[in-house]
């Protein structure tokens, strides 16, 4: 039973960190990527589809991202959509190729940008906590029921806080990781 409880923490933890990897990709560093562009939804002739399915990104240098649409008629619709994202980005059409220059970030823009990161970072760490805290739970009421000795739910408690600590020391070197990039200019 404090097996099953420790996978499943595990599970969620690890879902948790995938989450959390995927939030800072959307943060936008000095660098091109086009996983920028991935929360960009389009009206893809009456559904909302993300753009990466309606287009094929890819870099074309340090500080440009290349759209090439697969379908000529959805060129304006792609363009009106990237445009009134939250990113601040403005592409230049030509045919069905949008070239889409990324401005140099300001160094106060930077620091914003590092306060969302951080932000991102504790509601990751929160999450796992409280996944801590729910399979902790689970295994004293195992003992209070008397489905399991207590020692062992000590055991089961010690494991989990193990757990954890790991996954919040890979939160705090995603974190470092993506303020080092973000510095970068």
């Amino acid at each position: 039973m404090i097996k099953d409880i420790m996978t499943d923490a595990g599970k969620r933890m690890d879902k948790t960190i995938g989450a959390f990897r995927l939030d800072l990709t959307k943060i936008r560093t000095g660098r091109a990527h086009p996983s920028l562009l991935d929360h960009v939804m389009v009206d893809y002739y009456g559904a909302q589809t993300p753009l990466t399915q309606a287009a094929n990104v890819t870099v074309e240098d340090a500080r440009t991202l290349t759209v090439t649409a697969w379908d000529k008629s959805m060129v304006p619709v792609i363009e009106k959509a990237i445009l009134e994202s939250d990113l601040g980005l403005n592409p230049a059409t030509s045919g069905t190729v949008m070239r889409i220059p990324l401005p140099p970030l300001s160094e106060e823009r930077r620091r914003d940008l590092i306060k969302v990161t951080k932000s991102e970072a504790e509601n990751a760490r929160i999450a796992v906590r409280n996944i801590r805290r729910d399979a902790i739970h689970r295994m004293k009421d195992l003992a209070k029921n008397k489905e399991i000795p207590e020692d062992d739910a000590h055991k089961g408690e010690d494991q989990v806080q193990k757990l954890t600590d790991s996954r919040i020391k890979e939160i705090d070197e995603l974190l470092a990781e993506k303020e080092r990039e973000m510095l970068e200019i």
